[in-house]
């Protein structure tokens, strides 16, 4: 008589660092960036990445960072070149200007990649490292195509980038010889994205009704007559606005992470092993608002706290459904890439972290 295996049990992510620990490592990082000018910041950021990967455990092992501080530093050199040229073409109306931009237009997906491609490479669970076998070809699809869809439709086919964003992401991450694969659609997308129309109507109900659109007309008549400004009305426009994008990024912004996240990672396999993933939206928005009070209320000092809190919740919301043997992985061929494409990532505040 044949027989089936019986279900092997959930692993649980845990996150086993401390705010206290975390603070010490913080106020070095700060330090010395600071007395470097800015020079140590890349072996900060290794301290801080190692310190977070070694405290995430699932199945009684830890991950680890493997960067090397050297490669990020000239990462970041590169990347602040980028950088200063993209700031002389937007303030600098030549042909100049066109030429930086075209370039950076042009590079950027190959930069993304190799972040991609860096983040993976330099993580490992269990001695075993992970890495990123996307094409440059696809990369050019992904962001500079299906980006320049999303900008001509107003931003309409956002949830149609995000998806194809994430599948180029964990469709081709391996972990060791194990392939990842995503199975989100891109409907599913369009669901949590419709969450946000919800606070953008009252965003613009709010607008509407207030008379904020009359008040800077008013204000705006004045100052081309050289008038006076009413500085109520100054006031007034300026605490609506702030006040309503403050609710956007506080209640709106952790609604819409928790649900995007829970759809990506829900949809995530490594092999045949599943991840779940139930990150509550309003356990998030609440840790959220607590942490930015007792920021402000410690001058700082409480971020530690809040970034290692916050990294325990999110972590511990994830759990690893093995379909077989978790030591089953076998590691791949090593491979040399530099950080220049992370930190360009980084200089231009691209998140791809979701």
């Amino acid at each position: 008589m044949a027989t089936t295996s019986a279900p092997r049990p959930a692993e649980q992510f845990q996150f086993t660092g401390t705010g206290s620990e975390y603070f010490g490592i913080w106020i070095v990082n700060g330090f010395l960036t600071i007395i470097t000018l800015g020079i140590y910041s890349a072996w900060a950021k290794v301290r801080r990445l190692q310190y977070f990967y070694r405290h995430a455990e699932v199945a009684g092992s830890s991950f680890d960072f493997h960067g090397s501080p050297k490669s990020i530093f000239i990462g970041r050199v590169l990347a602040l070149i980028l950088l200063i040229a993209y700031n002389y073409a937007v303030r600098v109306r030549s042909f100049a200007t066109v030429v930086i931009l075209v370039v950076i237009v042009v590079v950027m997906p190959w930069l993304l990649r190799n972040s991609f491609r860096f983040r993976l490479y330099n993580t490992s669970w269990r001695g075993t490292r992970f890495h990123f076998r996307g094409g440059v070809a696809q990369a050019y699809r992904v962001f500079l195509l299906n980006g320049f869809l999303t900008v001509v439709t107003a931003y309409l086919m956002a949830p149609f980038m995000h998806q194809r964003l994430k599948a180029y992401q964990h469709d081709n991450s391996w972990f060791g010889r194990t392939q990842c694969s995503f199975h989100a659609r891109v409907g599913q997308f369009f669901k949590v994205y419709l969450v946000l129309l919800a606070p953008l109507a009252a965003f613009g109900a709010i607008v509407a009704i207030s008379g904020v659109i009359g008040d800077f007309r008013a204000i705006t008549q004045a100052q081309q007559h050289h008038g006076h400004v009413n500085p109520h009305l100054a006031f007034k426009a300026i605490f609506i606005i702030y006040g309503a994008m403050v609710f956007l990024l506080v209640v709106a912004g952790p609604i819409f992470h928790a649900l995007i996240t829970n759809l990506i990672w829900n949809n995530t396999r490594i092999g045949e092993h599943r991840i779940e993933c139930n990150m509550s939206a309003l356990r998030l928005l609440w840790i959220g608002i607590s942490n930015l009070v007792m920021v402000l209320l410690t001058l700082g000092l409480f971020m530690p706290w809040a970034t290692v809190r916050l990294a325990r919740f999110q972590l511990e919301c994830m759990r690893l459904l093995p379909a077989g043997d978790l030591q089953e992985f076998a590691a791949a061929d090593p491979e040399a890439i530099g950080a220049f494409g992370e930190e360009t990532a980084t200089a231009f505040d691209f998140d791809i972290s979701l």
